[in-house]
């Protein structure tokens, strides 16, 4: 069995630029983000920066806190069937991580993206993503996400990388440690 990776951190602090790097490197991902994005659209909202983190508070109180996770095992698994690594972008609870430590046991680690809440707003007012708004938006997505369980996530991960310079230097020392695995 391959290896599955999941990629966590606060919002803005570059799971994105991490999600990347690796499929640069030609390894699959699947996106949690994106789940709650698709959602959304499905179900007809407009798009606003609370609006997303509501859909993803509402899909855990409906279906449980480990809801994105079980719908994206399956895909996960196919992946798996042709490749030796798949990265899973944006892990956010503990209860996630428990499903995805319980189906693929030892092939799984968590690596952890870190950056100061000044440079994760700087890049949230850069990037104009529909989910971003202003400082407090931030705020509220921070906690909304460290209630999920993200902060022990983080300070849990197999791996940290320090995102407070370039993506350059994000990508040569993820790079070199890809080229560990």
């Amino acid at each position: 069995m391959g290896l599955v990776i999941a990629v966590s951190g606060l919002p803005a602090a570059g799971k994105g630029e991490f999600a990347a790097i690796l499929e640069s490197n030609g390894i699959p991902v699947r996106s949690m983000g994106d789940m709650v994005r698709a959602e959304v659209r499905a179900r007809g909202i407009p798009e606003a920066p609370q609006v997303f983190g509501e859909i993803a508070t509402q899909l855990r109180a409906e279906y449980g806190d480990d809801v994105l996770a079980h719908r994206l095992t399956k895909a996960v698994d196919d992946l798996l069937e042709e490749n030796p690594i798949v990265l899973i972008e944006g892990l956010r609870g503990t209860a996630e991580r428990v499903v995805f430590q319980n189906h693929w046991e030892g092939n799984f680690l968590v690596v952890a993206i870190t950056a100061s809440k000044q440079l994760r707003f700087e890049r949230v007012q850069s990037r104009a993503r529909s989910e971003d708004g202003d400082l407090s938006d931030l705020e509220k997505r921070d906690a909304r996400e460290t209630g999920w369980g993200l902060d022990v996530i983080i300070s849990e991960a197999d791996i940290t990388f320090a995102n407070e310079s370039n993506i350059e230097d994000l990508d040569s020392r993820v790079t070199a440690w890809l080229n560990t695995l």
